[in-house]
């Protein structure tokens, strides 16, 4: 029994340190992007998978680039709030962390050479800049993370980018439609990340971060986040209006409720451990909202 209890335990362990609640972050975008190229011709199912794996694995290893940088820099304590601070509190090596983090960039790289054999070597040059991007976010010398910009890094690459390149490797092009459908994505990927370092925002000053949410304030922070909700799905609106897309887009009006819960929670409670649900309502909103608009794009296509 005992030896069961610990297994699991085990399991959650290296679960956690995936930070699962920020893989929607690199599923979601893969999949709009393969649904807007549906409408273009027919489904690549094995690139589609390859894509999607290679984003999950870069993103599980920027998050344990996270963890790492984290604890060597001293930001992650035992008391610590949120699903990281695996290494401080269930005593992970760090060093397993950091060659976990590699391996996983190393099978990425692997599934990449497919891709770019299948389509086009120059996305190699892309898959690297986000490779890079991964890893810069919070290791080098000056982090990403570390700054005002780690919303735009993190909203382009996982969120836009993403798109583009699922989109790209079953069209091999990239269209102006294409480009405004991933507007949103980008905002809500960005999203994210602002609800983690408005969560974070006592701690990181500390640390010396010197994250947007630190340079506008908690409150302003909190209303930068409500915009980016507001104009993701004001975006849906206008560019059904404008004849891009059908009126099946507007399923994404379905998952309102939890950006709405977000900043309820967010206006509310001000100790971090009280504001987790606002992250998970931020990330379950990216998630929603991408998988509700490629089934509405592929609804109003075979309509």
């Amino acid at each position: 029994m005992q030896q069961t209890i610990k297994a699991d335990k085990g399991w959650r362990i290296w679960w956690q340190l995936t930070r699962p609640h920020t893989l929607t972050a690199a599923f979601a975008p893969v999949f709009l992007g393969t649904m807007i190229a549906l409408t273009y011709g027919k489904l690549h199912f094995p690139l589609f998978i390859a894509m999607l794996v290679a984003s999950v694995f870069i993103q599980m290893a920027t998050n344990m680039f996270n963890e790492y940088y984290d604890f060597k820099r001293g930001l992650d304590t035992e008391q610590s709030i949120g699903i990281g601070g695996t290494i401080v509190r269930n005593g992970v090596k760090p060093k397993t962390v950091l060659n976990l983090a590699f391996m996983l960039y190393g099978i990425s790289v692997l599934i990449g050479i497919y891709i770019c054999m299948e389509t086009s070597w120059m996305l190699a040059v892309v898959g690297i800049l986000s490779m890079m991007v991964g890893y810069f976010y919070t290791g080098g010398p000056y982090p990403i993370a570390y700054t005002p910009f780690g919303e735009l890094f993190s909203g382009v690459v996982m969120g836009m980018l993403l798109i583009l390149i699922a989109f790209y490797i079953q069209t091999e092009t990239v269209t102006t439609e294409a480009v405004l459908l991933s507007i949103p994505s980008m905002l809500l990927v960005a999203g994210i990340m602002l609800a983690n370092n408005i969560r974070d925002l006592e701690g990181d000053k500390e640390g010396g971060r010197k994250t947007l949410a630190i340079l506008v304030g908690r409150y302003n922070a909190i209303t930068i986040l409500m915009l980016f909700f507001i104009i993701s799905y004001g975006w849906i609106i206008a560019m059904i209006l404008f004849g891009h897309l059908t009126p099946w887009a507007l399923l994404v009006f379905l998952s309102v409720k939890k950006p709405i819960g977000a900043i309820t929670v967010f206006r509310k409670n001000h100790i971090p451990i009280h504001v987790m649900p606002a992250m998970k309502n931020t990330a379950v909103t990216n998630t929603l909202f991408g998988l509700l608009l490629g089934i509405g794009i592929l609804i109003g296509h075979l309509l």
